[in-house]
């Protein structure tokens, strides 16, 4: 909320530890970390600092908020790949009907050559460029 810049390192820092202390299953520490990360978001520079405070804990605390936190990263990059598996999918059909339009259209050219037509009459009807039309010719 209203948290000074060293305040919310040190704020998330002992929530961290809190959590760790709490020793729950974890998916519940998982649902409850991820809803205090939407909370307490941290700049880079935040989260450096708090990497430095986490190493200067004891060793075994350490470890276990590092798991906490690993996990959160884990997910966060999961969820990446998934996105822009689906933004792929996206552009890829995107391109996929464009060029599938641009070959319809020049299948259609091909024919009105072989029927007669002058490139500029295809070019006028198709659209197409009349480097692309004089290419089929040859």
């Amino acid at each position: 909320m209203g948290y000074s810049n060293e305040e919310r390192v040190q704020v998330k820092k002992e929530f961290l530890r809190m959590l760790v202390r709490l020793e729950l299953d974890p998916v519940r520490t998982e649902l409850i970390a991820g809803f205090f990360e939407t909370y307490l978001k941290l700049t880079s520079d935040e989260e450096k600092e708090l990497n430095d405070e986490i190493k200067s804990l004891g060793r075994e605390e350490e470890e276990k908020i590092m798991q906490i936190t690993t996990s959160w990263h884990e997910k966060g990059r999961e969820e990446g790949v998934k996105k822009g598996i689906e933004v792929g999918k996206v552009e890829g059909k995107k391109e996929g009907k464009i060029e599938g339009k641009k070959e319809a259209l020049i299948e259609v050219a091909q024919s009105m050559l072989k029927d007669g037509f002058t490139v500029e009459q295809i070019e006028r009807l198709t659209k197409l460029s009349k480097e692309t039309i004089k290419n089929l010719i040859h």
